[in-house]
């Protein structure tokens, strides 16, 4: 009898979570195979929600939990981070023995396992790999995981063509769409009136926001964050605004303590969170009537929900996004001349006709199908040859 496959998942963030969360319970409920779940990052810390416990409350048992925070946001403090979680990644590989490690995204703890598990020789499949954002680390973090995965799942065309540039043999490479789209057909929606029950704020016109720092970027951005922030209490005081904080990157926490001054300051105007169930937050996000910051589910889920938004900075230069999407410079003046243009409503006419370059069905299911064919069919050769197109 053949002993089921181990699928080892890693999740660092309430975000990646949400977009892992079903391949995940794909994974699960199949019983050709067994998953392994590997929980990091801010999901263990109490300064970012304790986000772990949502996970255990949707029904999923983590195999290991590998804490790497330390109390710092500086570049110094996240290499010491990444040396932790190469260490233990490492001992959590060695005890799990997955046949396949599942990797989502550009993280440095994502970066940190993945490096574990390529020089313990265990394959892994790579999630969105392929995809530019120039202003951030992650760009060459992303690009890294890539040379080192088996297997690549990316989002979008343009995507595959960007792998395959690196040198990746076009039978490991897969595209499916994003798995943010993909479940924003089993989210069930609320509307204002019932999600005001669940927030506490009224929602009758409301502005969500989800603003992280910009790690290639030497300048503080809390300092444009707050000057955003104070513009919108002062010039559009009919919008409430939901802020998401941000990540536990380079000034992350400089701009979560900006939140927490500006929330005090103005209690019936902002509610801010570390962390809310995927379920509401997309809630929030289609029945916004604005997005602000330089969130990638801006740029991939936004279009999809039909929510204008405006993407400050270079945080996702170089992604492709629908013309949904608004790009703004982080300079105020700037900022200010744009949301001028969607008082007077200049931007509407963006909402008629919309192609989501990130759009997928059944993506999870897909995924799970190609790594299970590939486990079980073909003997697995983490030696790769470096294509080149044309040769």
């Amino acid at each position: 009898m053949q002993t089921s496959k181990k699928i080892c998942v890693v999740t660092g963030t309430r975000a990646e979570y949400g977009l892992l969360k079903e391949l995940i319970n794909k994974i699960k409920e199949d019983k050709e195979v067994r998953l392994q779940l590997i929980v990091t990052g801010m999901h263990l810390s109490p300064e970012f929600g304790l986000t772990y416990k949502q996970i255990e409350k949707d029904g999923f048992f983590i195999d290991e939990k590998i804490e790497i925070l330390l109390s710092s946001d500086t570049d110094i403090g996240i290499s010491k981070s990444m040396g932790l979680a190469l260490i233990s990644f490492s001992e959590a590989y060695q005890r799990l023995k997955p046949d396949m490690v599942i990797l989502l995204g550009d993280r440095y703890e994502i970066l940190a396992a993945t490096i574990a598990a390529y020089t313990a020789k265990i394959p892994i499949s790579h999630l969105c790999g392929g995809e530019i954002t120039e202003g951030a680390y992650d760009d060459a973090y992303r690009h890294s995981i890539t040379k080192m995965s088996y297997l690549h799942f990316t989002e979008t065309a343009l995507s595959s063509k960007r792998v395959i540039q690196l040198g990746e043999e076009t039978s490991r490479v897969y595209c499916y769409g994003s798995l943010g789209n993909d479940e924003l057909s089993k989210i069930v929606y609320k509307n204002k009136k019932q999600l005001e029950n669940e927030i506490s704020l009224s929602l009758e016109n409301y502005i969500l926001i989800v603003y992280h720092a910009v790690t290639l970027e030497q300048k503080d951005p809390s300092v444009f964050f707050e000057g955003m922030i104070k513009y919108l209490l002062n010039n559009f005081t009919s919008y409430n605004l939901i802020v998401i904080k941000g990540n536990s990157d380079s000034y992350g926490r400089s701009i979560n303590q900006k939140i927490d001054i500006l929330e005090k300051e103005n209690p019936n105007r902002i509610k801010s969170y570390f962390s809310i169930p995927r379920d509401l937050y997309l809630n929030l996000l289609k029945n916004a009537d604005l997005m602000i910051g330089n969130s990638s589910s801006g740029i991939c889920e936004a279009p999809s929900l039909e929510t204008l938004n405006i993407n400050i900075g270079d945080r996702q230069k170089g992604r492709e996004r629908a013309n949904t999407t608004i790009d703004c410079s982080s300079n105020i003046e700037d900022f200010t001349e744009v949301m001028q243009k969607y008082k007077k409503g200049e931007y509407n006419y963006l909402l008629s006709n919309i192609k989501n370059p990130y759009f997928g069905e059944n993506v999870a299911e897909k995924i799970l199908y190609t790594i299970k064919n590939k486990l079980n069919n073909e003997k697995i050769d983490l030696k790769k040859k470096f294509y080149v197109r044309g040769e």
